[in-house]
């Protein structure tokens, strides 16, 4: 049984496949809400498919397939993703029915998609997107959920069974009002699309640019939450892309390095900002973006010119979050901890793919908090589902001088923004005019017991 397995595994990993139904029954299936035993909402993981799938048909040969279980949950951690799972269902499409004439949309229950704020739906494989906003209604028992559609930026809603749910508001700078350019930054093996965002007005801040890190598995406009802080203190804006995200070229193992191998690409759009006019910058990192952002200013030559770092759900300290990903799949502990060896040994790179290990420790910013050199602004939520706040809420204890924290509560991953607009961007404000306009050396503290409700 376990050879067996084994090939049908080996064949996930090479294929990325998974088994569905008959597409050609899907609408109809699909349109129909699910009845029955209530809905469990599912915990936002990465594409575990093949993972959580079999391991627990596994669990009486769990010690033979451990081996094939780290090895692919070591490749997931570090394989880009060309095709987001498509995961949230879509039952039924109601224009002009809103309370006020807005068109609703009816989704199933997810962890996500109950949560307040606004967000996007993106369907038939990344060609459509609509910006989603409040909840009118949640039926338990039914598992579905009524949201307010603000606005269809392409694709056909009436015509859409499934999507997925995302974080980015707007799919470029133009539908969120802002007018910019699209720029090339020179980096290894080609160039890297990116927007440039002028402000409206020129300030004392206007010399110092905000350059945008976007997580693992998003793109550039993930940024774009960030801009009307920007906007307010005459910050040029560059949203960049780098590689691996399917913008930027990619590494020639294509493979994420979790930060490691990303941050040069990131060296390079600070050399652009330079070369246009800047005289520093500050890093704006989401997730993966936050470990990117931090290897910059540890690494690079550049890093003289960072003012600063705001941190977004950051991954402060990556074994904290495959542990965290391994637990929430149901994998063994032993295999998870085999996955991240896989990771960090030379021995693992003919399983993982990668050119060379990478090494989890020199990305643990727990354990070096003595390291960190420059002032940080970490924004997370207590109920992140994919980055736990604990290496944040850690990081800012054992170095209270340079980092700050502030809460919040009920947004999932890198979502602070969309369920509390307000405070991010008051707390982004504020830490922004007291580190550009202060004493350098001060302490930059917006840290607050008080959690966005």
């Amino acid at each position: 049984m376990a050879q067996a397995v084994t090939e049908i595994l080996a064949k996930c990993v090479r294929t990325g496949d998974n088994v569905v139904m008959g597409d050609s029954n899907l609408r109809n299936i699909l349109r129909q809400p699910p009845r029955g035993p209530k809905h469990q909402p599912a915990k936002r993981t990465v594409r575990w498919s093949a993972v959580g799938a079999i391991t627990g048909a596994l669990a009486g040969t769990a010690l033979a397939v451990i081996p094939t279980l780290a090895s692919i949950f070591a490749r997931t951690v570090v394989t880009p993703d060309p095709k987001p799972t498509e995961d949230v269902q879509l039952y039924n499409y109601w224009p002009t029915c809103g309370p006020t004439g807005q068109d609703l949309v009816e989704l199933s229950v997810t962890s996500q998609t109950t949560v307040r704020g606004q967000y996007a739906l993106v369907f038939d494989e990344g060609s459509g997107v609509a910006r989603i906003g409040e909840i009118t209604d949640i039926d338990w028992k039914r598992g579905t959920v009524t949201r307010i559609v603000e606005e269809v930026y392409s694709g056909d809603l009436a015509q859409t069974v499934r999507g997925r749910w995302a974080g980015f508001v707007w799919p470029t700078p133009k539908e969120a009002g802002y007018e910019f350019r699209d720029v090339q930054i020179p980096v290894d093996d080609g160039l890297a699309p990116a927007w440039l965002i002028e402000p409206k007005r020129s300030t004392q801040h206007s010399n110092t640019w905000l350059i945008t890190v976007h997580g693992r598995g998003s793109k550039r406009n993930e940024g774009l939450r960030m801009m009307r802080v920007a906007e307010r203190m005459g910050m040029p804006g560059l949203l960049v892309s780098y590689r691996n995200d399917g913008d930027a070229p990619d590494a020639r193992d294509r493979k994420f390095g979790l930060g490691a191998t990303e941050w040069p690409d990131i060296e390079a759009a600070i050399l652009y900002a330079l070369n246009h006019g800047a005289t520093s910058v500050v890093l704006g990192g989401f997730s993966m973006g936050g470990a990117v952002s931090l290897q910059v200013v540890h690494r690079s030559a550049l890093s003289s010119f960072v003012r600063g770092l705001i941190l977004v759900g950051p991954v402060i300290d990556w074994m904290d979050v495959l542990r965290h990903q391994a637990q929430i799949n149901k994998l063994p502990h032993i295999a998870g901890k085999l996955g991240s060896w896989l990771i960090e040994s030379p021995w693992g790179k003919t399983i993982t793919g990668l050119a060379s290990p990478v090494d989890l420790r020199r990305l643990d910013w727990v354990t070096r908090s003595d390291d960190i050199t420059h002032p940080i602004l970490i924004l997370h939520s207590e109920s992140d589902d994919f980055v736990p706040i604990g290496p944040s809420a850690q990081l800012a204890a054992k170095n209270r001088k340079l980092v700050s924290l502030v809460r919040f509560q009920q947004a999932r991953h890198t979502r602070e923004w969309n369920v509390d607009p307000e405070r991010f961007d008051s707390a982004m404000l504020t830490w922004l005019h007291v580190l550009l306009t202060g004493p350098q050396q001060s302490r930059l503290s917006l840290s607050s017991p008080k959690t966005a409700d």
